[in-house]
């Protein structure tokens, strides 16, 4: 039986009876399929309206109205006095944001944080990812355009990446590398604590996390299990600083840096379990899978491998999979979000035995895969 056929014949007959206005007249009625059609009614809204709701977003961090809500209620009039805003545009961004709970009318006129905005208020690490989104919005202005021109022209996100991040390996400061910093930190911080959450590194003697960075990641593992050995390969300046960074936090006996090119030089060895977070989607398939086989390489048998990083097609993560990741990593110039089931078969190419993927309580911040040599 060809399968494939028919879910190709499945799929146009839904698609043309979705379509017809007749039966979408009907299902806004019947009581069994209502809440169907409203979710999907909503569901489409908010794709159509979503540019608006995080533009409105935008403008809370950015303004300072969080600040102002903190210490409510405030009235209207306040908040335009503090933002320097006309009492009609305050009133407009305070009901924007109602809608999203990000603020809150507890009394009439008289205006609090909502439920999401007490948590934003409280997060810098998440003011600022919607501070950098400003560079994805830019590229994404016509879309077309972008998917049309060559992978290797700049545009504002690779330019961002490239520029900072090279900044910030040679202990720059300024506003970009400071950007990149708390960008940083709070992406690391998201899947350091999902990674907790789901692994165990009880039997774990030496951790070796290739790409690094500065060391977020293993300062959060690291003081979690502070039997850990640590070991940070990246980029020598970046290794350097990053052990540094890390020997503020935890006893320096435990961190070696070991600087180096992942995709040119050998992997250190000696260590029984070697993570690689946030760095696989940030590649195209040739260089993914070099890194991992460069990886295996460095591995003795039975040590593993953990994959930390947003993947396509995890169920709760879908749209955050292949429409965001898959559009921001198109705008950076390399990589993409890839399913579990791709990661598995490249390490499998790479030589690993075997490999599985552990679910995570939000994958929108991370899944993992743990491969063993």
């Amino acid at each position: 039986m060809d399968f494939a056929a028919l879910k190709v014949g499945y799929v146009a007959r839904r698609n043309a009876l979705f379509a017809s206005p007749r039966f979408q007249y009907w299902a806004a009625r019947l009581p069994l399929i209502r809440w169907i059609a409203k979710s999907r009614a909503r569901g489409a809204f908010d794709m159509l309206a979503g540019f608006a709701y995080a533009q409105t977003l935008r403008a809370y961090v950015e303004s300072g109205i969080f600040e102002v809500l903190g210490e409510g209620p405030v009235t209207t009039a306040q908040v335009a006095e503090r933002l320097d805003l006309s009492v009609e545009a305050a009133a407009c961004l305070l009901r924007a944001g109602r809608a999203l709970m990000l603020s809150e009318e507890a009394r009439p006129d008289g205006w609090m944080l909502g439920e999401q905005g007490a948590v934003i208020a409280a997060n810098p690490g998440v003011q600022a990812m919607v501070r950098h989104h400003r560079l994805l919005y830019a590229d994404l202005a016509d879309p077309m355009a972008l998917l049309r021109q060559d992978r290797r022209e700049p545009t504002h996100l690779s330019r961002f990446w490239t520029y900072a991040g090279a900044l910030h390996g040679a202990g720059e400061r300024g506003r970009d590398t400071a950007e990149y910093s708390q960008l940083m930190a709070a992406s690391q911080h998201f899947v350091a604590d999902e990674v907790l959450a789901s692994v165990s590194f009880r039997d774990v003697r030496r951790l070796l996390d290739v790409g690094g960075g500065h060391g977020a990641f293993l300062g959060a593992i690291g003081s979690a299990f502070p039997h850990l050995a640590l070991g940070l390969f990246d980029l020598p300046e970046v290794a350097a600083k990053g052990a540094e960074i890390l020997g503020e936090k935890l006893e320096t006996s435990r961190i070696t840096a070991h600087g180096g090119n992942f995709f040119a030089d050998p992997i250190p060895t000696g260590f029984d379990m070697v993570s690689l977070v946030r760095i696989l989607h940030d590649h195209d398939d040739a260089p993914a899978q070099a890194l991992l086989a460069n990886i295996h390489k460095s591995l003795a048998p039975g040590a593993r491998l953990l994959i930390a990083e947003p993947m396509a097609r995890v169920p709760g993560a879908e749209a955050m999979g292949e429409a965001f990741f898959g559009l921001y990593l198109w705008a950076m110039g390399s990589g993409r979000a890839r399913s579990p089931k791709e990661i598995i078969a490249m390490l499998h190419a790479a030589g690993f035995s075997r490999a599985r993927f552990v679910a995570t309580a939000q994958p929108v911040n991370t899944s993992i895969i743990i491969a063993h040599r």
